[in-house]
């Protein structure tokens, strides 16, 4: 699309949203009814085009992509009526006799720009949202997974009217000119790096805005963690989508005194869920592109390998690998991995933790703590600063509707799906409702010999 045709789709769409055509319970109710038959009809074309460009098993394409989706939305169209009824609050003493309620009113024209690591999820998640809360939206999703892109557009522009929802292809160029709009709302999922230039973009004209980003993950296996399940457990979320997955564990920190039993039953385990070689496994994804190939072979540290380590440029395989006895100065610590790269540390104690967590340079999207005693859960659930996380699992709070998902600080701002969702697509508007049989003076001059009753109404 062309400068022109973009000003005219977002023109368009804030005329839509201004016709309140997109208020009513009905209209957003149907539009999500339409929507989940939508993906249900185009999951074989979803599928194919996840592995045309990821090499996505169709497991996991269900499991994350369609699947996670049709869930998202079974959950929202049973409680969206309740999630639209105005919310009424407590009214202080103060200003009595009064009634006090929230409405939940939508934002109004939204811009959805998605990543290429879950395409659809990624792009669909945050759509139901914008559907469900009654606003209009305009998605970008990303260049680089181009199969994916096509069948996005199509479904979107056979499912929707294109004042309601649009999409627009192109690369940075038409996402520039997007963000050059006046938007009411942006929710971008990606890297901190862009994820700064959309800000900038927005804050010209006090846009809104989500963030979903990433970080430096941390996974902590303490001595008295249940091994062989952290293993499972870690291998699984850890090598998902071959490890391109935002809440991915991105590092390990093992307790030394259960190190050397803990990674040889990780080379185990490893080897049982993808064989001794990957390359020749239905189950294990592929990078993205070559220079994200490149960036993350680079990382991996020969003499540090556990297991795994094999490259092929050629179809862009890295091997799940694990790197042993890594420290803060290697290359694999200084940013996010965003691949099948699993760095061991190794601590003692709970300051040694806190220390490498601090000196990373995001805060983390997630943490995972692998742990036998509540006592050591909750002190390092509390202490730990992360958008989100699990205790003795990984990644799979993210398939859980009712906890919000969003990051802290470096790692995103705003959180969604399910109500949460609902709710950061909408403008939380507080309304009170005074009586009229009683007109109390108080706040009313004169203020003679007011003052020490409102002192006694405001402790």
């Amino acid at each position: 699309m062309n400068q022109d045709e973009i000003i005219r789709v977002v023109k368009e769409q804030r005329q839509f949203f201004n016709s309140g055509a997109t208020r009513d319970y009905v209209v957003r109710y149907e539009t999500l009814l339409k929507f989940k038959e939508a993906i249900k009809n185009y999951e074989g074309e979803i599928h194919a085009a996840l592995k045309t460009d990821l090499a996505k098993p169709e497991f996991e394409a269900y499991f994350t992509e369609t699947g996670f989706c049709q869930h998202e939305l079974t959950e929202t169209l049973k409680n969206l009526r309740k999630w639209m009824k105005p919310q009424k609050v407590r009214t202080g003493l103060l200003v009595q006799p009064a009634k006090s309620t929230i409405y939940y009113s939508p934002r109004g024209v939204n811009l959805i720009i998605a990543p290429y690591n879950f395409p659809i999820n990624l792009t669909f998640s945050p759509l139901i949202a914008a559907i469900a809360a009654g606003n209009t939206a305009v998605i970008k999703t990303s260049e680089i997974t181009s199969a994916c892109s096509t069948i996005i557009q199509k479904l979107i522009d056979s499912t929707f009217d294109p004042r309601y929802i649009a999409y627009v292809p192109g690369e940075v160029q038409e996402t520039t000119i997007l963000l050059e709009q006046k938007f009411d709302h942006i929710f971008f999922t990606g890297s901190a790096r862009v994820g700064s230039i959309v800000m900038s973009a927005a804050a010209k004209s006090l846009t809104p805005v989500t963030l979903e980003l990433g970080g430096k993950s941390p996974c902590i296996v303490h001595h008295d963690a249940k091994l062989d399940i952290a293993v499972n457990r870690i291998v699984a979320g850890k090598f998902l989508n071959a490890g391109q997955t935002c809440a991915a564990p991105d590092y390990l920190m093992v307790h030394r005194d259960i190190k050397e039993v803990f990674l040889d039953k990780l080379k185990v385990r490893i080897i049982e869920a993808y064989g001794e070689d990957a390359s020749k496994s239905v189950d294990f994804g592929r990078m993205i592109n070559t220079q994200h190939f490149e960036r993350v072979a680079a990382m991996i540290i020969p003499k540090n390998v556990v297991v795994g380590g094999k490259i092929n440029r050629a179809n862009r395989f890295i091997a799940p690998t694990v790197l042993r006895d890594i420290t803060l100065n290697d290359a694999v610590m200084s940013e996010e991995i965003f691949g099948p790269v699993l760095p061991v540390l190794d601590y003692t104690d709970y300051d040694e933790i806190y220390d490498t967590v601090a000196k990373l340079p995001q805060h983390p999207l997630a943490a995972y703590v692998f742990s036998s005693s509540t006592r050591v859960q909750n002190e390092l659930i509390e202490r730990l600063q992360f958008g989100g996380g699990c205790i003795n699992q990984c990644v799979l709070h993210l398939a859980n509707p009712h906890l919000p998902f969003g990051g802290v600080g470096e790692s995103g701002m705003g959180a969604y799906h399910g109500f949460n969702g609902f709710e950061r697509f909408s403008h939380k508007k507080g309304v009170m409702k005074s009586a009229t049989w009683l007109d109390l003076s108080l706040t009313y001059a004169p203020y003679k010999d007011k003052l020490k009753w409102l002192r006694k109404l405001m402790k």
